[in-house]
């Protein structure tokens, strides 16, 4: 699709055996038939409108103004500046600049004016000489030109069935235009001359917005901005002070505080106000239907799902191959933007990706401002620092990019075998020659990423509640990938409210008291609870193999096992494994615990006496909320029982999904 999408003179044979590849794949189960239809689509809407697949991916990635296609596409690509070196930074940095200075909005309009030209009219289309006629036209002519083409194109691929002659016939039409009647009758062929080759037409990356991840809210303001200019936003020192009117279609509908004025008396009344209208003219109905003086209510729509949530069946098994964020959700309000969302680093990077992603989703809960309107895509590209280039490196800081190339073979061999490439090129110390061009190795890849890779594998975040005192409210996190226990050194206070337990012998580790509930297909719940000494405890939520795939917590317990012999008492290290969906440890001695989030140091929890991990939940929308208030006692009771908190899942696009 790739190639079909950017090249022309694709013959009829080409078309009808791709396709026919195409409906085959159809009988197959998941992912091979879901790539095989959107691959499909796109070629019958190709074969009936030539040039309509590349005409809308440029409108969409280049943000080129057209009524018929409004669509507009951006990417967002954000680095840890504490994770990725500068040299890498500026590498990347250095190709996305030499790429947008080629791509200015004239450029790309002469690219897809010369496509969509070609493509139609094939042979007899005078490249050479259109190219140079449109490289002399003016900005305001280049546009005409190019709305015209836009305009030809999307409304025939818009009929229901399209005629590739009235389509031919019209493109004529603008082509002579351009060129004239008597340059365009030549075509190519011209006098003596031998047929030129057709110039190829380059296909422009997407317009790609790089930034380094220093702020926790970065990400939500950024997918703002992108919704509406930043000229237009108004920023005060408060970030919920964001000017959002446009945004919101119940606008008009916020609560809104004002003085009143009005005494109460009669006669404080102006003159003239007392006067009332007619009670048959159209004020005096209005007023009749109108209510006044209460709190406007905002008004959610009915039964409203979160994209990129999963409505399918519960269950242990992995989800993967829905397309997360599309449709509208608001009847009338069309979801014109899509932010492809890149980010660069290890498992700590995906950790942060998963704090702001849940953030971003529970602040939607309450504001509702960007999911009607824009479409949420996540990608990831493994970097791992070079210092240590081992097996042990990678599996430590890599495991999730691990899993995605298990799951994915064409991932493997494509996107994580970047990563040694990006370090090389990135030391490669810089050309003296300004005339050379810079070569976007990088830039292909991530551009070939966030087009092809449309199938998203779904990874569970996990929260988890830490108490560092019983007596007071936990503090509150997730993580997506790891939770690593260690035992302190350090003893409780004197007066703390876990005393040391009696009759325990002193030894490595420390006494723990664990609860967690089993994970089992059948859904039953099963609570265990045992007491050991341990020295340190690991929660991952991938596994280590692609043979029990399931999304649960593998949790891996360090136990230290006594033993007495004629040479005294000795202490031995066994590791037992089991997997839960919800799990609480307590320390019961004086020892206190440290938890560490996602591998990364940043984020580490230190004198923990108890702490509690589950599966984060989908934020309530506010029509669940609002719902509620207005249903009996008895009918509250049965939504409970059957609308169970959905988990939230974090989806990231991979090219075809888990293969299975």
């Amino acid at each position: 699709m790739y190639v079909l999408t950017k090249a022309t003179g694709i013959t009829e044979e080409l078309y009808r055996r791709t396709y026919a590849f195409c409906m085959r794949l159809l009988t197959l189960p998941a992912p091979y038939c879901t790539v095989a239809l959107d691959c499909a689509i796109r070629l019958k809407t190709e074969k009936a409108v030539p040039g309509t697949l590349y005409q809308r991916l440029v409108i969409a990635e280049q943000n080129l103004r057209s009524e018929l296609y409004p669509y507009q596409e951006r990417v967002f690509l954000f680095v840890d500046p504490e994770l990725i070196s500068p040299s890498v930074c500026s590498a990347l940095l250095l190709e996305i600049e030499a790429a947008q200075v080629q791509q200015t909005p004239e450029a790309c309009m002469r690219h897809v004016v010369s496509h969509a030209l070609q493509a139609a009219l094939g042979e007899a289309c005078h490249t050479g000489a259109l190219q140079r006629k449109l490289q002399a036209s003016p900005r305001r002519a280049l546009e005409r030109y190019f709305q015209a083409v836009v305009t030809a194109v999307e409304q025939m691929a818009s009929e229901p069935s399209p005629s590739r002659e009235g389509h031919l016939k019209r493109l004529e039409e603008i082509y002579r235009s351009l060129l004239g009647p008597a340059v365009a009758s030549r075509g190519r062929c011209s006098g003596d001359s031998l047929p030129e080759r057709p110039p190829s037409i380059p296909l422009p990356s997407p317009h790609i917005t790089f930034h380094l991840w220093t702020d926790e809210e970065q990400l939500w303001k950024e997918l703002v901005f992108f919704l509406k200019p930043q000229s237009q936003l108004r920023l005060s020192a408060d970030l919920e002070a964001l000017n959002l009117q446009g945004l919101l279609p119940d606008q008009e509908l916020a609560r809104v505080s004002m003085l009143s004025t009005d005494s109460g008396i009669e006669r404080d009344l102006p003159s003239g106000a007392d006067e009332r209208p007619a009670s048959s003219s159209p004020e005096m109905e209005h007023a009749r239907l109108q209510r006044k003086g209460g709190i406007k209510k905002r008004v959610w729509p009915a039964d409203i799902l979160m994209p990129s949530s999963w409505d399918g069946p519960p269950g242990l098994h992995r989800r993967t191959g829905r397309p997360s964020g599309d449709g509208e959700l608001l009847p009338g309000v069309s979801r014109l933007h899509t932010a492809r969302v890149l980010v660069l680093g290890d498992d700590r990077m995906l950790g942060r990706l998963a704090r702001a992603y849940h953030s971003l989703r529970k602040r939607e809960t309450q504001t509702f401002c960007l999911t009607p309107r824009l479409s949420l895509q996540l990608y990831y590209i493994p970097v791992l620092t070079p210092e240590k280039p081992t097996s042990f490196r990678r599996l430590d800081l890599g495991e999730l990019a691990a899993f995605l190339g298990r799951a994915d073979p064409w991932y493997e061999s494509t996107i994580n075998t970047l990563y040694p490439a990006i370090h090389k090129l990135a030391e490669m110390p810089p050309s003296l020659d300004t005339s050379r061009a810079v070569d976007p190795f990088i830039l292909d890849v991530i551009t070939y990423y966030v087009r092809m890779g449309t199938q998203p594998i779904y990874f569970q975040i996990y929260t988890v509640k830490i108490f560092s005192d019983l007596n007071q409210a936990p503090a509150e996190d997730i993580f997506l990938t790891e939770l690593k226990v260690k035992i302190q050194d350090s003893k409780f206070p004197k007066d703390s409210s876990s005393p040391r337990k009696r009759g325990v012998a002193e030894g490595p580790g420390a006494e723990l008291s664990i609860c967690y509930q089993k994970a089992l297909l059948s859904h039953r719940t099963r609570e265990v609870t045992v007491s050991l000494r341990a020295t340190g405890l690991v929660l991952k939520t991938l596994p280590a193999s692609n043979t029990e795939d399931h999304m649960c917590l593998n949790v891996s317990v360090t136990e230290v096992v006594k033993s007495s012999n004629l040479a005294g008492r000795s202490f031995s290290m066994v590791t037992n494994t089991f997997q839960t969906a919800h799990i609480q440890v307590q320390s019961q001695e004086q020892r206190l615990l440290t938890l560490l989030l996602d591998k990364d140091h940043r984020r580490t929890f230190r004198d923990v006496v108890r702490f509690e991990v589950a599966s984060c939940p989908e934020p309530c929308s506010g029509a669940q909320k609002s719902k509620a208030l207005w249903l009996s006692s008895q009918q509250q009771e049965l939504e409970r029982t059957k609308a169970k908190p959905k988990p939230l899942l974090m989806p990231i696009n991979t090219f075809s999904g888990i293969v299975q």
